[in-house]
């Protein structure tokens, strides 16, 4: 009995070291309830969409990563970065928010990670 009792608690602590090691059971971040316009990034060097809007003034920004690598969001109007706007999402599950206050117009999202410029989307303020 003792040899039984022996041979099932190893397999119970195997079993619970195994699914600790499962990324599967990783919970990810979550995003503040304020956040107006939510940007994935996600595998392929791309964001979720090729176009978002939001409306004129302060935008809560939240930013989450789908992909296994870093990433960055920055605001960009023409060819100049908006204020010191700027997340980051290190790993996948990982999310960044931050606000930035936008007059109406047309402004590109970006990720500035070196070889990630494929990473653009449009965005529109209304």
């Amino acid at each position: 009995m003792i040899r039984f009792a022996k041979n099932s608690l190893a397999v119970i602590a195997v079993a619970v070291a195994l699914s600790a090691c499962s990324s599967s059971t990783a919970t990810p971040e979550t995003l503040p309830a304020t956040v107006g316009l939510e940007v994935h990034a996600v595998s392929g060097l791309k964001f979720d969409k090729s176009a978002y809007e939001a409306t004129a003034g302060d935008i809560e920004i939240g930013y989450v990563n789908e992909d296994t690598i870093r990433h960055t969001l920055v605001v960009v109007d023409g060819d100049t970065k908006v204020g010191s706007f700027d997340l980051q999402v290190n790993k996948r599950g990982a999310t960044d928010f931050g606000s930035i206050n936008l007059p109406a117009g047309n402004y590109v999202l970006l990720c500035t990670v070196p070889g990630h410029q494929s990473m653009k989307a449009d965005l529109t303020v209304k």
